[in-house]
């Protein structure tokens, strides 16, 4: 039986019908047509589906949809301006080669922004410990780091 519930989601209102069995990727993908949150594992260890929930970095496919009630969620699509300039940490992305295949750009993105949100001045170390639940199997993690290092710097600097 379908309910409405009534979230914030990359900073307009929202209320939408939803099963109360959905997850929060269901959501997303298959109703809100919103396909930067990608479904790899489906049991939260690759971290390809991350969003942010209320400023924490998240994976959809484990988080019941009822629970994003009254919450502030940021995707991906959220990231880059109106105009289409993107945020910092996507163009570092591009600008230092933290992009191989892509497949988990956007959940290893997610879990940089919830960081930096929080850190704006991390260590390596908080980088990775930030991306950890993030897997690439395309590369080892140097040009992935070194992006969101640079993001850092230079958001800093704004």
């Amino acid at each position: 039986m379908k309910r409405e519930i009534a979230f914030t989601l990359n900073n307009e209102e929202i209320a939408v019908e939803v099963e109360p069995n959905w997850t929060l990727l269901y959501l997303l993908r298959e109703v809100l047509e919103m396909t930067g949150a990608k479904e790899g594992c489906g049991v939260g260890e690759c971290g390809a589906c991350t969003v942010i929930v209320d400023g924490n970095a998240i994976s959809s496919c484990l988080y019941p949809v009822m629970e994003v009630e009254g919450k502030n969620v940021t995707t991906i699509e959220g990231l880059s301006k109106e105009d289409g300039t993107l945020h910092p940490l996507q163009q570092s992305f591009i600008e230092n080669n933290g992009v191989q295949c892509g497949y988990c750009t956007s959940g290893m993105i997610m879990s940089a922004k919830a960081l930096l949100d929080k850190n704006p001045d991390p260590t390596e170390n908080d980088i990775r410990v930030s991306i950890a639940g993030n897997i690439c199997r395309c590369t080892g993690y140097v040009q992935i780091v070194e992006s969101i290092r640079k993001a850092a710097e230079k958001m800093k600097n704004t």
